[in-house]
């Protein structure tokens, strides 16, 4: 598991005045971004500052507060038609929905770019069928609508349909009575589904993993399994994205008959290191990490070069394969 974090950088958006012809510049501070998911969680608040230049801040943060959560209902429409407007493939619809003046500002792992990077990006992914999970939609102020939304998505570009998955972090300023988006955020496409933040307990504290493996163990040698031992931590990313992996309909079939599994917590470094030791999986090689039991205990494999380690840039047939591979025979 990397850490990752963000620079701080400076933008300039302006607001249309509801009250006059003029445009207002902005000042937006805080403006939180959970960069293991690649997306904007907002705390942050916008505010008119005069009318001499202004700037954003864009500073690193986690995961998103609980009250980000609740603004999942808060429907905005302009969304709705940037969705529709990708998934018809309208390249002159789309477009018209970025802000000219001042030019919208896209922010992507490689740099910045401009809207058209943008546009062709989305049109070029020959979307299908998209979904949307909007973890944050809120509005500081009038005129002004903050959010951040998961899209799944079915894209044919390379042909054979695919689904993959993208997150997404929007500004948008109400110019002239048009709602279009002054700058945005995304993350580079990931074929498994990315969490959009680390609650998950998936590591209980305080559980004995000896004793946990030993159970594993008993009830392996009883329904003819193996034992899938996960190191990991609950602030590691990648070991909730391998988590989320877990869940599919897909990996589950291959899964749960054919394994126990048994998470074992890392802490930060400090915790269990007797057990990968005796697995030979090396904690320097980061997490998650697995090791592999028949129901006898006999190590059948142990993850040597980090393969698990960037769960994010895995796909699902990745994750497949390796069950496959490791599950009973006969």
């Amino acid at each position: 598991m990397q850490q990752y974090f963000v620079k701080k950088g400076s933008f300039d958006f302006v607001r249309t005045s509801a009250s006059a012809d003029v445009r207002t510049p902005l000042r937006m501070t805080r403006l939180k971004i959970c960069k293991h998911a690649w997306t904007f969680f907002v705390v942050a608040t916008i505010a008119v500052v005069g009318s001499l230049g202004a700037n954003a801040q864009w500073a690193a943060g986690q995961a998103p507060p609980a009250k980000a959560k609740a603004a999942q209902s808060v429907a905005f429409a302009p969304v709705e038609q940037w969705k529709a407007a990708v998934v018809s493939g309208d390249a002159a619809k789309l477009r018209a929905l970025y802000s000219t003046n001042p030019a919208a500002r896209v922010v992507l792992a490689s740099g910045e770019a401009g809207a058209e990077t943008d546009v062709a990006f989305w049109i070029g992914l020959k979307v299908r069928r998209m979904k949307i999970e909007v973890v944050q939609s809120e509005s500081p102020q009038a005129g002004v609508q903050q959010v951040a939304f998961e899209a799944e998505i079915a894209s044919a570009a390379q042909g054979k349909p695919r689904t993959v998955y993208v997150i997404v972090g929007q500004l948008w300023q109400n110019q002239g009575g048009q709602w279009r988006i002054a700058a945005t955020k995304r993350s580079d496409l990931a074929r498994l589904q990315q969490p959009l933040d680390t609650s998950k307990e998936i590591y209980v504290p305080g559980l004995n993993a000896h004793t946990e493996i030993a159970d594993a163990l008993k009830l392996a040698a009883k329904q003819h399994r193996r034992v899938l031992v996960v190191f990991g931590a609950n602030w590691c990313y990648d070991c909730h994205v391998l988590d989320k992996a877990f869940q599919r309909p897909d990996v589950q079939a291959v899964l749960k008959p054919n394994y126990e599994v048994v998470h074992v917590d890392v802490g930060q470094g400090e915790k269990n290191q007797d057990i990968m030791q005796q697995y030979k999986v090396p904690m320097a090689k980061g997490i998650p990490a697995i090791a592999v039991l028949d129901s006898d205990g006999k190590l059948l494999y142990s993850q040597q070069g980090g393969e698990f380690e960037k769960a994010r840039v895995l796909g699902p047939e990745d994750v497949i394969a390796f069950l496959n591979k490791w599950k009973p025979t006969g």
